[in-house]
């Protein structure tokens, strides 16, 4: 269960809500997906101060479109109308996705060893946290949608195609937190992350943040700093894109 959280406040104003319904879908599918589910469908619930059916309609498209591509089905949600909540204008979209698992197949972290490898998976962005900072440096003025606001990246395939080349012993959803504080919930006691930040490429975005005078040190904690998805396996394969290891 997740939302797209404030970073609905610059889609709105950029006309790109059909993007964050994306967001949605693709975000709460990808928690799905770490716990070695299949998804199988999404629940969601739009509300605003006054409901616009078109943004609505929108915002519904969009996380559509990414169940279709999940094969997950889109069975419906709640509307409200709460203008004694929310302000003017305003909106707030979630959503619930379950998935399905056998128990022996469950993925959680518990198998994991020193040594063992982490696989990242590029990301195409901020993907849906640390909107808050974003809306701070943006302000009220002009702002590059593209740049900002690309749809939150969906792992499905990804996934699929490292279960059937490894053993995947762990799964993290790079979301609030960084890639250490997400990894580090599913790893066992007595276990970390190491990791090797010049092992890929990041966005642009990326570098937009640190010239409008974000630390590194608050970029990790905050932003996936252009990895979405994490997998921790004893042995990568020869494509994979490795960026640590666990000690």
């Amino acid at each position: 269960m997740d939302s797209v959280g404030s970073k609905l406040m610059l889609a709105r104003r950029a006309g790109r809500l059909r993007w964050a319904g994306m967001d949605l879908a693709a975000h709460c599918i990808n928690d799905v997906l770490c716990t070695g589910a299949a998804p199988l469908f999404l629940l969601d619930y739009v509300a605003a101060n006054r409901i616009d059916e078109a943004q609505v309609v929108e915002l519904v498209e969009g996380a559509a479109e990414v169940c279709r591509a999940a094969g997950c089905v889109l069975i419906g949600g709640e509307t409200a109308e709460l203008p004694g909540i929310y302000q003017e204008s305003e909106l707030d979209f979630a959503g619930t996705c379950v998935g399905l698992v056998e128990r022996d197949r469950v993925i959680e972290g518990s198998r994991c060893e020193a040594g063992d490898t982490i696989i990242g998976f590029s990301s195409s962005g901020l993907h849906t946290n640390g909107f808050s900072l974003v809306r701070s440096l943006v302000g009220d003025g002009d702002f590059d949608s593209d740049l900002l606001l690309a749809p939150h990246t969906l792992y499905l395939d990804e996934i699929r195609s490292l279960q059937e080349r490894a053993d995947v012993r762990a799964l993290a959803h790079v979301t609030g937190g960084g890639l250490i504080g997400n990894l580090s919930r599913v790893l066992p006691e007595g276990l970390e992350a190491r990791i090797d930040w010049d092992s890929w490429k990041r966005p642009p975005v990326f570098g937009w943040l640190a010239e409008q005078g974000v630390e590194e040190d608050e970029l990790r904690r905050v932003f996936n700093v252009g990895i979405g998805m994490c997998a921790v396996v004893p042995e990568a394969p020869a494509d994979a894109l490795v960026i640590g290891e666990l000690a």
